[in-house]
This record gives structure tokens, C-alpha cells and sequence, in this order.
């Protein structure tokens, strides 16, 4: 794997884990509004795009968006999210070509959409979110 696209997925994941911890069981079904998703569905949705957009995206092979249910527990949900990042951890190393290389880069930056508004989430609800790693 290359060492900078190891360097950055590593942050990456887990900074993202760190968010998806920081909510408390009780409040992963919290919403700002009624008209968004839930934290547990914003965290699902992150680890259900990393599986397809690794699959779309990086490693080429074209798939159709079959999301599965959102899982009923915090743990359930971190386990999925966690499996997620193994999917494209092990395919990292099949980046050998400028389109999947632009296809790793873009999903991480969907990954820090998504991540953004749980972060937001974490503040509406009077949580810290974790420290940004800047490395």
C-alpha cells in the first residue's frame, strides 16, 4: 500500500471512529430535525459508502446501491462501520491507476461529509467531538 494513501486512510478511519464512539447508545437515534438522518444512520450511511465506493470507485467493479437496514444498536452499527474500513483497507493495495487512486480520494471526502454532520450532531447534543488529528 502506498504510504501516503495508508497515511491518510489511517487518520481517517480513525478519526471517524472516534466520532462514531463519542455519541452515547442512548443518543444515537438523536435527530436536529425531523427532516434529516439519525447519528446511527448518518454512521451507517458512511460505512455502507465506504463498501460501495470502494467497490465503484477504486477498485473498478461497478455495483448497485443496495444499502442494508440500519442496525438497531451503537455496537452494531460500530461493528459494521469497523468491517467497512477493513473492505477498503484490503483493497488498497489493488490502487493501480489514476482512476482508482481519484476514486480513493473522493471517497474519503465523501467519508468527511458525512462525518462533518455527525460532528455537528455530537455539538448539538452538548458532546465535545474528538480533536481533529492534524498529522
Amino acid at each position: 500500500m502506498n504510504k501516503l494513501l495508508k497515511t491518510h486512510f489511517e487518520r481517517v478511519k480513525n478519526y471517524t471512529l472516534q466520532v462514531a464512539e463519542a455519541m452515547p447508545d442512548k443518543d444515537y437515534n438523536f435527530k436536529p430535525t425531523e427532516e434529516v438522518w439519525s447519528f446511527k444512520d448518518q454512521i451507517h450511511h458512511i460505512g455502507y459508502a465506504l463498501i460501495w465506493m470502494t467497490e465503484n470507485y477504486v477498485l473498478q467493479a461497478k455495483s448497485d446501491w443496495n444499502a442494508p437496514e440500519v442496525y438497531a444498536s451503537k455496537k452494531e452499527v460500530l461493528n459494521y462501520l469497523k468491517k467497512a474500513f477493513d473492505t477498503v483497507e484490503h483493497s488498497l493495495a489493488k490502487i493501480t491507476t489514476d482512476e482508482s487512486n481519484a476514486g480513493f480520494w473522493f471517497m474519503l471526502e465523501h467519508n468527511a461529509h458525512h462525518r462533518g454532520q455527525a460532528v455537528t450532531y455530537l455539538r448539538c447534543k452538548g458532546i465535545a467531538a474528538p480533536e481533529f488529528p492534524f498529522y
